[in-house]
Protein backbone atom coordinates (compact mmCIF):
# COMPACT_ATOMS: atom_id res chain seq x y z
CA UNK A 1 0.00 0.00 0.00
CA UNK A 2 1.39 3.38 -0.99
CA UNK A 3 1.17 6.17 1.55
CA UNK A 4 0.84 8.87 -1.07
CA UNK A 5 -2.25 9.01 -3.28
CA UNK A 6 -1.82 12.46 -4.86
CA UNK A 7 -5.57 13.04 -4.30
CA UNK A 8 -4.93 15.93 -1.90
CA UNK A 9 -2.53 17.83 -4.11
CA UNK A 10 -5.14 20.49 -4.86
CA UNK A 11 -5.95 21.22 -1.21
CA UNK A 12 -8.91 18.97 -0.54
CA UNK A 13 -9.35 15.71 1.33
CA UNK A 14 -12.11 13.16 1.88
CA UNK A 15 -13.87 12.55 5.14
CA UNK A 16 -15.01 9.14 6.30
CA UNK A 17 -18.21 8.90 4.29
CA UNK A 18 -16.61 10.17 1.07
CA UNK A 19 -17.41 13.89 1.24
CA UNK A 20 -14.56 16.06 -0.05
CA UNK A 21 -13.72 19.22 1.85
CA UNK A 22 -10.93 21.79 1.92
CA UNK A 23 -7.89 20.97 4.00
CA UNK A 24 -8.46 24.42 5.53
CA UNK A 25 -11.89 23.40 6.94
CA UNK A 26 -12.36 23.63 10.70
CA UNK A 27 -13.11 19.89 10.80
CA UNK A 28 -9.64 19.15 9.39
CA UNK A 29 -8.07 21.56 11.88
CA UNK A 30 -9.95 19.79 14.69
CA UNK A 31 -8.86 16.25 13.97
CA UNK A 32 -5.41 17.37 12.80
CA UNK A 33 -4.86 19.02 16.18
CA UNK A 34 -6.06 15.87 17.95
CA UNK A 35 -3.44 13.98 15.93
CA UNK A 36 -0.79 16.53 16.96
CA UNK A 37 -1.88 16.07 20.58
CA UNK A 38 -1.51 12.32 20.24
CA UNK A 39 2.07 12.80 19.04
CA UNK A 40 2.84 15.12 21.96
CA UNK A 41 1.50 12.54 24.39
CA UNK A 42 3.69 9.93 22.72
CA UNK A 43 6.72 12.08 23.58
CA UNK A 44 5.62 12.35 27.22
CA UNK A 45 5.04 8.60 27.32
CA UNK A 46 8.54 7.97 25.99
CA UNK A 47 10.16 10.37 28.49
CA UNK A 48 8.30 9.42 31.67
CA UNK A 49 9.32 6.20 33.39
CA UNK A 50 6.29 5.63 35.66
CA UNK A 51 4.76 2.38 34.36
CA UNK A 52 1.20 3.15 35.50
CA UNK A 53 1.21 6.60 33.89
CA UNK A 54 2.63 5.12 30.68
CA UNK A 55 -0.27 2.62 30.64
CA UNK A 56 -2.81 5.42 31.11
CA UNK A 57 -1.14 7.50 28.39
CA UNK A 58 -1.39 4.50 26.05
CA UNK A 59 -5.14 4.28 26.78
CA UNK A 60 -5.43 8.04 26.14
CA UNK A 61 -3.58 7.74 22.82
CA UNK A 62 -6.01 5.05 21.69
CA UNK A 63 -8.98 7.19 22.74
CA UNK A 64 -7.54 10.13 20.81
CA UNK A 65 -7.56 7.96 17.69
CA UNK A 66 -11.22 7.26 18.45
CA UNK A 67 -11.90 10.99 18.79
CA UNK A 68 -10.00 11.65 15.56
CA UNK A 69 -12.11 9.09 13.72
CA UNK A 70 -15.32 10.75 14.96
CA UNK A 71 -14.09 14.17 13.88
CA UNK A 72 -12.92 12.82 10.49
CA UNK A 73 -16.32 11.30 9.71
CA UNK A 74 -19.00 13.20 7.87
CA UNK A 75 -21.83 13.26 10.45
CA UNK A 76 -24.48 13.03 7.73
CA UNK A 77 -23.03 10.56 5.24
CA UNK A 78 -20.68 8.21 7.09
CA UNK A 79 -22.12 4.75 7.63
CA UNK A 80 -18.91 3.39 9.17
CA UNK A 81 -19.22 1.91 12.65
CA UNK A 82 -16.80 3.95 14.75
CA UNK A 83 -15.31 2.99 18.13
CA UNK A 84 -17.19 4.38 21.11
CA UNK A 85 -16.14 7.06 23.55
CA UNK A 86 -18.22 7.23 26.70
CA UNK A 87 -18.52 8.67 30.18
CA UNK A 88 -16.32 5.89 31.64
CA UNK A 89 -13.40 7.33 29.66
CA UNK A 90 -13.90 10.72 31.33
CA UNK A 91 -14.27 9.06 34.75
CA UNK A 92 -10.94 7.27 34.26
CA UNK A 93 -9.21 10.63 33.82
CA UNK A 94 -10.94 12.02 36.91
CA UNK A 95 -9.91 9.03 39.04
CA UNK A 96 -6.33 9.32 37.81
CA UNK A 97 -6.27 13.04 38.64
CA UNK A 98 -7.65 12.41 42.12
CA UNK A 99 -5.04 9.71 42.77
CA UNK A 100 -2.16 11.92 41.59
CA UNK A 101 -3.39 14.90 43.59
CA UNK A 102 -3.23 12.89 46.82
CA UNK A 103 0.56 12.89 46.67
CA UNK A 104 1.03 16.46 45.42
CA UNK A 105 1.33 19.60 47.54
CA UNK A 106 -1.60 22.01 47.29
CA UNK A 107 -1.34 24.40 44.38
CA UNK A 108 -0.80 27.86 45.86
CA UNK A 109 0.54 29.71 42.78
CA UNK A 110 0.31 29.61 39.05
CA UNK A 111 3.25 27.65 37.76
CA UNK A 112 5.36 28.16 34.67
CA UNK A 113 6.11 25.21 32.39
CA UNK A 114 9.58 23.87 33.00
CA UNK A 115 11.75 22.18 35.58
CA UNK A 116 12.01 18.80 33.87
CA UNK A 117 11.94 17.89 30.17
CA UNK A 118 9.05 15.40 30.55
CA UNK A 119 7.03 17.90 32.57
CA UNK A 120 7.67 20.60 29.95
CA UNK A 121 6.51 18.27 27.17
CA UNK A 122 3.42 17.49 29.22
CA UNK A 123 2.66 21.23 29.32
CA UNK A 124 3.08 21.40 25.54
CA UNK A 125 0.60 18.52 25.23
CA UNK A 126 -1.80 20.36 27.58
CA UNK A 127 -1.66 23.47 25.38
CA UNK A 128 -2.24 21.45 22.21
CA UNK A 129 -5.16 19.74 23.98
CA UNK A 130 -6.72 23.11 24.80
CA UNK A 131 -6.34 24.14 21.14
CA UNK A 132 -7.97 20.88 20.01
CA UNK A 133 -10.80 21.57 22.43
CA UNK A 134 -11.28 25.14 21.15
CA UNK A 135 -11.30 24.00 17.53
CA UNK A 136 -13.75 21.20 18.30
CA UNK A 137 -16.05 23.62 20.11
CA UNK A 138 -15.89 25.93 17.09
CA UNK A 139 -16.74 22.99 14.81
CA UNK A 140 -19.68 22.07 17.07
CA UNK A 141 -21.16 25.53 16.54
CA UNK A 142 -21.89 24.70 12.89
CA UNK A 143 -21.81 20.89 12.65
CA UNK A 144 -22.72 17.91 14.76
CA UNK A 145 -20.05 16.90 17.30
CA UNK A 146 -20.79 14.45 20.08
CA UNK A 147 -20.68 16.36 23.41
CA UNK A 148 -18.55 13.61 25.00
CA UNK A 149 -15.70 14.54 22.62
CA UNK A 150 -15.54 18.10 23.96
CA UNK A 151 -15.95 16.90 27.54
CA UNK A 152 -13.12 14.39 27.15
CA UNK A 153 -10.74 16.97 25.66
CA UNK A 154 -11.58 19.38 28.47
CA UNK A 155 -10.85 16.80 31.15
CA UNK A 156 -7.73 15.58 29.35
CA UNK A 157 -6.13 19.03 29.50
CA UNK A 158 -6.70 19.03 33.27
CA UNK A 159 -5.20 15.55 33.50
CA UNK A 160 -2.11 16.68 31.58
CA UNK A 161 -1.64 19.63 33.93
CA UNK A 162 -1.76 17.40 37.00
CA UNK A 163 0.47 14.82 35.32
CA UNK A 164 3.04 17.57 34.65
CA UNK A 165 3.05 18.33 38.38
CA UNK A 166 3.42 14.63 39.23
CA UNK A 167 6.31 14.27 36.79
CA UNK A 168 8.02 17.22 38.46
CA UNK A 169 7.45 15.75 41.92
CA UNK A 170 8.64 12.28 40.88
CA UNK A 171 11.83 13.79 39.47
CA UNK A 172 12.43 16.19 42.39
CA UNK A 173 12.13 19.08 39.96
CA UNK A 174 11.13 22.45 41.33
CA UNK A 175 7.80 23.83 40.21
CA UNK A 176 8.56 27.27 38.86
CA UNK A 177 6.16 29.77 40.39
CA UNK A 178 4.80 32.60 38.32
CA UNK A 179 5.78 35.85 40.02
CA UNK A 180 4.29 38.89 38.32
CA UNK A 181 6.88 41.49 37.34
CA UNK A 182 5.46 44.06 39.77
CA UNK A 183 5.93 41.68 42.72
CA UNK A 184 9.58 40.76 42.08
CA UNK A 185 12.16 42.11 44.47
Amino acid sequence: MKIYTKKGDKGSTSLIGGVKISKGHIRIHSYGTVDELNSCIGVVRDLYLDAHARDILYIIQNLLFTIGSHLAADPEKSKMELPELDEADVVLLEKEMDAMNESLPPLMHFILPGGHVASSHCHVARCVCRRAERLTVELSETEKVEPIVIKYLNRLSDYLFILSRKISADNNAEEIKWIPQANRQ
